[in-house]
């Protein structure tokens, strides 16, 4: 094979090699996101994830620990099982809710 040929097949093959890493990458994103949930007041002061309720701007901006309506993603079916001493279960929510004194 000429120099050529060989920098084309090599080009080739990467090229494809990349596409599909890609693709897997892409799938395996959506796969964790169908198994995650958001869960209300599990979140530390200032960890929350984005899009948290009332008083807080994005990801980060929770002022209290186990904020009402700033919350986490967790796996999903584990929410109702974490522990949110605001919360008036006493574990995670999901939906907002209105904290009660830890």
């Amino acid at each position: 094979m000429n120099k050529i040929n060989t920098a084309t097949t090599l080009a080739f093959a990467l090229s494809t090699a990349l596409a599909a890493s890609g693709s897997a990458l892409a799938d395996s994103h959506a796969g964790n996101k169908h198994a995650m949930e958001k869960c209300f007041g599990v979140a530390m002061a200032g960890q929350n994830d984005c899009a948290a309720g009332p008083g807080t701007t994005c990801a980060g901006t929770s002022k209290i620990d186990y904020q009402g309506n700033s919350w986490k993603l967790v796996p999903a079916g584990t929410c109702l099982e974490t522990d949110s001493p605001t919360s008036p279960t006493g574990k995670g929510q999901l939906e907002a809710f209105k904290e009660v004194k830890a």
